[in-house]
């Protein structure tokens, strides 16, 4: 039986990873719009907070209320970055979820045959001869190998996938 290169393992699966993109893409922006309306809620509270906390420390003083309102101002502004870093992490994560899900899906499909075949060809040219390939519970394949193993599964693949945009899942969150 002959291999395929790597070069067309990575060929034939890449009408995968261009639905799994868009698909992610799109979940992404619905999970992101959610979590702009709130994070710009919580701004918004954040800075009326920090104008009232301005107003009463100018009503104390002109000099101590400057150095409160900037010291407040300073802190409104970190708790607004945390707060954004972490509806971006957890946004990440939904996105990571349910692009997991989503390839999941793919076993129920008439073409998740011809994947796993695929993928199985795939460990075998990673891994060489000896190679022992089961099936994943999730979907896809684990293979193994004198002293290696690679993990094929359709999560590990959508992982791999989605780490493999880098900072272009930013865009996803970021205007």
């Amino acid at each position: 039986m002959t291999s395929p290169a790597p070069d067309r393992a990575t060929e034939a699966l890449g009408p995968v990873r261009v639905e799994l993109l868009r698909e992610a893409h799109a979940d992404a922006e619905a999970v992101l719009a959610r979590a702009e309306q709130e994070a710009a809620a919580q701004l918004d509270r954040a800075r009326a907070e920090a104008r009232a906390i301005l107003e009463e420390a100018r009503r104390q003083g002109e000099a101590d209320g400057a150095a409160a309102a900037r010291d407040l101002l300073v802190r409104a502004r970190r708790e607004a970055r945390s707060l954004m870093l972490a509806t971006h992490r957890e946004a990440y994560e939904a996105l990571r979820r349910e692009t997991a899900e989503r390839v999941g899906e793919l076993r129920r499909t008439t073409g998740y045959p011809g994947l796993r075949e695929r993928l199985e060809r795939l460990a075998g040219v990673l891994l060489g001869p000896g190679t022992e390939v089961t099936e994943h519970p999730g979907g896809g394949v684990v293979a193994r190998a004198p002293g290696r193993w690679v993990d094929l599964s359709l999560a590990a693949l959508a992982d791999r996938a989605l780490d493999r945009l880098g900072g272009e899942v930013r865009s996803l969150w970021e205007p």
